[in-house]
């Protein structure tokens, strides 16, 4: 018992609910093949009943929607050899019927072909293309074949109908919800799976942004002090390979930050660090306006574009002097020099990524003697 439930609780909701639609059907034709065949209190077609109930439970599992664990190999000749059965019994029902002398055999004959009729209906019959029409025929011919007056077999054929319906509809709805929770179940796969690859792109982006920084201060101040080194200075040399160390310190505490999902970010400190990076790249830094000017909602991507703006600058440029502009509305970051086209610049797909998911948009414009970041923050 503890085994059936363990493996219960494995299953998905989809072959959950899948096993349920399996068991209700199944089951349904079992219980109504069981009452059908002791009410008939007789030999034959009590044997009749269950060969066609047989044939009509195997039909269903032959069906790829609806059978429980059939190979492929087994549904190829399952569905065929049920048809057959199925015929056979309602056509012997349909002999007897028309060869008896008694009443009593006659009306047993009826009850075994009409039910067979509907178990073909339901397990055979509702897949297949044009089933209405071939409805419509198998109630003319059950209608003539055990309807011994014109009124009887309209009423028998009438009969088959309204079943027939009912017994398409239900299998047909059947499929159909089926179909709906295996499609549920896979929109659940791709979407787990759109998150993940969503959370890979933040990560990447958020690598970008804060080690980009880092090694660009890196390189900038390891190529400064190899100048300086080369021309004798070597104390300055010194002093800017510490500020290396130092660098490679912060963004490796910085990664780390980000590998456990802390991102904290301040808006002043990235202006001061930017100030320092670009100095060092040998470019001048103006500040227009006052960062506590900036919404307090958009802090952290301000101090994010901040960031990217100053790594572009310093990879992607030799910007002399360099703009930036703090304000309610939004801000600006601009830069002389430019010598990479903005098309390459992958941190700033990031970048606007960022900024739409707080409503504020990204807008560059580049020229030959000039490149303009400009940030709208949008509704407040």
């Amino acid at each position: 018992m503890t085994h059936w439930a363990s493996r219960w609780h494995e299953m998905s909701g989809a072959a959950k609910f899948r096993l349920y639609t399996w068991a209700t059907l199944q089951g349904t034709l079992v219980s109504m093949i069981l009452v059908v065949a002791i009410t008939a209190r007789s030999p034959w077609p009590t044997a009749a009943i269950v060969v066609a109930g047989a044939a009509a439970i195997a039909a269903v599992e032959a069906r790829p929607e609806l059978g429980a664990s059939t190979s492929p190999a087994i549904r190829r000749w399952l569905l065929p050899a049920a048809t057959v059965t199925l015929a056979a019994v309602w056509l012997a029902a349909a002999v007897v019927a028309r060869t008896a002398t008694g009443d009593k055999v006659v009306a047993q004959a009826r009850v075994v072909g009409i039910l067979t009729v509907l178990l073909a209906v339901f397990a055979v019959l509702s897949f297949l293309r044009g089933r209405w029409w071939i409805l419509l025929g198998l109630a003319v011919a059950t209608g003539l074949a055990f309807g011994f007056t014109a009124r009887a077999a309209l009423g028998i054929g009438a009969g088959i109908l309204a079943g027939g319906l009912v017994a398409i509809g239900t299998a047909l709805l059947t499929v159909w919800g089926l179909r709906i929770v295996d499609e549920l179940e896979r929109t659940k796969v791709v979407e787990a799976e759109l998150r993940v690859a969503q959370e890979r792109l933040r990560f990447a982006r958020d690598l970008h942004d804060v080690v980009g920084r880092g090694f660009s201060a890196i390189a900038v101040k390891s190529e400064l002090a190899t100048a300086l080194s080369r021309a004798g200075k070597s104390d300055r040399a010194a002093a800017e390979m510490d500020e290396v160390r130092t660098l490679a310190v912060e963004s490796m505490g910085q990664m780390r930050e980000l590998v456990r999902g802390y991102r904290g970010i301040d808006l002043l400190g990235e202006v001061g660090g930017a100030r320092s990076l670009l100095s060092a790249a040998g470019c001048r830094m103006l500040i227009e306006g006052d960062p506590a000017a900036v919404p307090g909602r958009f802090h952290e991507v301000a101090a994010w574009v901040v960031r990217e703006g100053t790594t572009n600058i310093v990879e992607h440029s030799a910007a002399t002097v360099a703009t930036l502009t703090l304000g309610a509305a939004g801000m600006s970051l601009r830069n002389d020099n430019p010598h990479t086209p903005v098309g390459e610049r992958s941190g700033l797909r990031g970048l606007a990524e960022r900024l739409a998911t707080v409503g504020a948009t990204l807008e560059t414009t580049a020229t030959d003697t000039e490149f303009l970041l400009e940030i709208h923050w949008g509704e407040q």
